[in-house]
C-alpha cells in the first residue's frame, strides 16, 4: 500500500527499533511508496511512512534493494555534499563517505554484508541515518 511521507521533524528524530519478520506490511508498504515517487526518490526508511522499524530500501539502477536493520560496519574516504529529502524542504549540508560495508538482513531475512560507494553508499548513509533519527 503506497503510504503518506512524513513530514513530522520531531517524529524524524525518533529512532527506529529493529525489525522482525512480523514486519512484512512495511516492507510492502515501503517497496510500493518508493515506487509511487520514483521519479523524484531514491530511496527511503521506514520512519518515512510513519513507521519506525528499522527498514530501508535503496533505488539500485532499475532494481530496488530492501535492507532490514542496517549497520555501517566501516567507511572510508569523507566528503561533504549537499542532500534533499523527501521529507524535508530544500537541501542541506552532510558529510559523506565514499566507500562503506553494511551488514543487513535481505528481504528474505537473510544475513548479508556488502560493500558499496559513492552515490549508491551515499544513498544508504542517508536512510541508515533515518533509522537513527538523524536528519540532514
Amino acid at each position: 500500500m503506497i503510504r503518506a511521507i512524513n513530514h513530522d521533524q520531531k517524529s524524524l528524530t525518533i529512532k527506529s527499533e529493529p525489525a522482525t519478520i512480523a514486519d512484512q506490511q512495511v516492507l510492502t508498504d515501503l517497496l510500493d511508496t518508493l515506487r509511487a515517487h520514483q521519479d523524484v526518490c531514491v530511496g527511503m526508511a521506514a520512519n518515512m511512512i510513519g513507521e519506525h522499524k528499522c527498514v530501508i530500501i535503496v533505488q539500485m539502477g532499475v532494481l530496488p534493494v530492501l535492507m532490514i536493520n542496517p549497520e555501517i560496519t566501516a567507511q572510508s574516504n569523507p566528503y561533504s555534499t549537499a542532500e534533499g529529502c523527501l521529507s524535508l524542504l530544500g537541501e542541506r549540508q552532510t558529510t559523506r563517505y565514499q566507500n562503506i560495508t553494511v551488514k543487513f538482513l535481505d528481504k528474505n531475512f537473510k544475513p548479508t554484508t556488502q560493500k558499496f560507494a559513492d552515490f549508491i553508499a551515499q544513498i544508504i548513509q542517508h536512510e541508515i541515518d533515518h533509522c537513527n533519527g538523524i536528519i540532514i
